[in-house]
């Protein structure tokens, strides 16, 4: 059964606050149309296989639970939010969002300047191992909220 986008956040600048959009069109090598790693402008833009990130909404849910830190639709600086899809299991894994193909590169892992730009003490470490997964589109096309998410 495929996981499902719940949501979509791009920042059109580096440091941006994230925008929720219902509709964003995937290009291949580049990323997703509005969002500051499209134009190059992200804080890790520099790094290979970086056109897109994804959480996982039950991650979310758990840093709640187990850290009692809420986390705000999009100030978790990741693109789309997913439901029901193991992120983890994909890297180095090829998936469908939809029409569009990625690969997963490597975990998102948490870093000082989520913390830092967050001003929550104790996100970094609430999502060590839960904060997502940076992939490379090899294949563009249109995510909407409810797009399906599956493993190739």
């Amino acid at each position: 059964m495929p996981g499902t986008v719940r949501a979509i956040h791009v920042a059109p600048t580096q440091g941006a606050p994230m925008e929720r959009v219902d509709r964003v069109e995937a290009v291949a090598g580049r990323g997703l149309e509005g969002d500051r790693y499209f134009a190059s402008e992200g804080t890790f833009a520099d790094r290979e296989g970086c056109d897109l990130t994804l959480i996982e909404s039950e991650a979310l849910e758990a840093v709640e639970r187990d850290y009692d830190i809420s986390l705000e639709p999009g100030v978790h600086r990741r693109n789309l939010t997913t439901e029901g899809v193991a992120l983890n299991r994909l890297v180095g894994e090829q998936f469908r969002i939809g029409a569009v193909v990625c690969e997963g590169t490597e975990l998102c892992e948490p870093c000082s300047y989520l913390e830092s730009h967050l001003k929550k003490q104790g996100v970094r470490e609430a999502l060590v191992h839960r904060g997502g997964l940076r992939a490379r589109i090899l294949e563009g096309g249109a995510v909407t909220d409810g797009t399906p998410v599956e493993r190739l």
